[in-house]
């Protein structure tokens, strides 16, 4: 009887070790499975930046949720529209209108204007260059967030895989009735996920970022509705005339045209 115990005790002991050795292996070779899943997401995301950016004039629509955690740790989110008018590389006209905030923004390659047509005021500066050019100076002199602009940068790819530590191939999925490609990226402070149409032209449809280093992970989404390529932007497209009784607000007043509403609803947001 003790001779029958000690050989399943041995037993046990030697799967207990092939499990441990099969696991340490895997953990150290990495799994097949895995990397074809991070090979193709990055393939998928470099087949979408260079369609989008290789496309002279784009003309899209958009809807767009974002979240904020109240001090009271309730999450609420605020729900916008908008359209995008951009030639390359260096004319864009941008609106967007929600419950709290109808803005538009006017880039003639010299000048960019941001009209809040809800205050009846605006703002205007100096910034010669590209459409690229412009989102840095917004985001970085200006404290403007623009999140899901860098899906229309010329240089896309190197902006969105500069901080990927982590990128995987979920599968198909359909975005308002078209079949995409749906991928998922992991940065240092944010999860990130893209929706690409599936095709020859693989149009960015959802885009979805989540803030890993704020409480309850609050999300951004993106859905773009309508895209158009090789449009003819009339002449004014990109030009601001104020009307006769706005307000000329100095340029740092642009961080006060945001999607959320300016009152008590102060928490963290992505």
């Amino acid at each position: 009887m003790k001779a029958e115990n000690d050989e399943k005790s041995i037993e046990r002991s030697f799967v207990l070790l092939s499990c441990t050795l099969f696991l340490l292996v895997s953990l150290v070779a990495g799994s097949p499975c895995a990397h074809a899943e991070e090979n193709a997401a990055m393939s998928f995301l470099k087949a979408m930046t260079d369609y989008v950016s290789g496309q002279k004039a784009i003309e899209l629509s958009f809807d767009s949720d974002i979240e904020i955690i109240t001090p009271e740790l309730e999450k609420i989110q605020f729900t916008n529209s908008g359209e995008v008018l951009l030639r390359r590389p260096d004319k864009l006209h941008a609106h967007r209108v929600g419950g709290y905030a109808d803005v538009e923004l006017f880039f003639d390659g010299k000048t960019v204007s941001v009209y809040g047509k809800h205050i009846n005021g605006f703002a205007q500066f100096d910034a010669p260059g590209t459409v690229d050019q412009l989102i840095e100076a917004l985001r970085e002199g200006h404290g403007v967030a623009l999140p899901g602009a860098d899906l229309l940068l010329a240089n896309a790819y190197a902006a969105l895989a500069a901080g990927i530590m982590e990128s995987k191939y979920i599968g198909r999925g359909v975005i308002d009735g078209r079949e995409c490609e749906h991928l998922a990226f992991r940065n240092f402070d944010t999860d990130w996920q893209l929706w690409l149409e599936v095709g020859k032209t693989p149009i960015p449809r959802k885009l979805v970022i989540t803030s890993k280093t704020l409480n309850n992970a609050p999300q951004y989404t993106l859905r773009i509705k309508s895209w158009k390529t090789g449009v003819t932007p009339k002449g004014k497209a990109f030009a601001f005339t104020p009307p006769s009784d706005a307000e000329h607000l100095s340029p740092d007043a642009l961080i006060g045209l945001d999607e959320l509403p300016q009152s008590e609803l102060k928490g963290e947001k992505p």
